[in-house]
């Protein structure tokens, strides 16, 4: 039996979770998602708690039941809460504008980078540090998608530090040739 799997979700006030025809939606006061279920996972809601069980003993049935009750986790948490990541830009005339629904990075090439932003997120610059981003939704997978994808336009380098990293990511530092040279 999974761990996980067996833990039952609560749901908080305003947030109704429905399960019909082989699907889950769970809205609450920031929106609305779904994800459709396995033939071999059941899902049930009892007053404030929602518990999935397996109908079947099969591979896949005792793989996807952990994952299916994280899902609707993450989707109760989303629509109550959301999700947030913080993104830093850490370079000389690094900076970043939003632009209607487009994001304007400077990174030190030759060109801007624009990243049109997907919808369902929200992109928001730090009123009082410029050069942090806010990267704001209720799935928590779309929101983690489009971090990391403004992250790799320029991963942080591990020489100088340089880059866009997540406000809580320690960089490992390397020694530089000039002093592995001298020593």
């Amino acid at each position: 039996m999974s761990r996980i799997g067996k833990k039952s979700v609560a749901i908080p006030s305003g947030v109704t979770v429905t399960v019909a025809g082989g699907s889950v939606k769970v809205s609450g006061s920031k929106g609305e998602l779904g994800i459709t279920l396995l033939s071999d996972i059941a899902v049930t809601v009892e007053g404030d708690q929602v518990t999935v069980r397996r109908t079947a003993e099969t591979t896949r049935a005792r793989e996807c039941h952990g994952l299916t009750r994280a899902l609707i986790a993450n989707m109760v948490h989303g629509v109550h809460e959301g999700y947030e990541k913080k993104l830093e830009l850490i370079g000389v005339g690094y900076k970043a504008q939003v632009k209607g629904k487009t994001l304007v990075l400077n990174l030190g090439f030759s060109h801007p980078v624009e990243y049109s932003i997907p919808q369902g997120v929200e992109i928001l610059p730090d009123e009082k540090n410029k050069n942090i981003l806010t990267v704001r939704g209720i799935d928590k997978e779309r929101v983690g998608h489009v971090a990391a994808q403004i992250r790799s336009f320029r991963p942080p380098e591990p020489y100088k530090g340089k880059g866009i990293r997540y406000v809580d990511e320690y960089i490992r530092r390397k020694v530089g040739k000039a002093a592995v040279k001298t020593a």
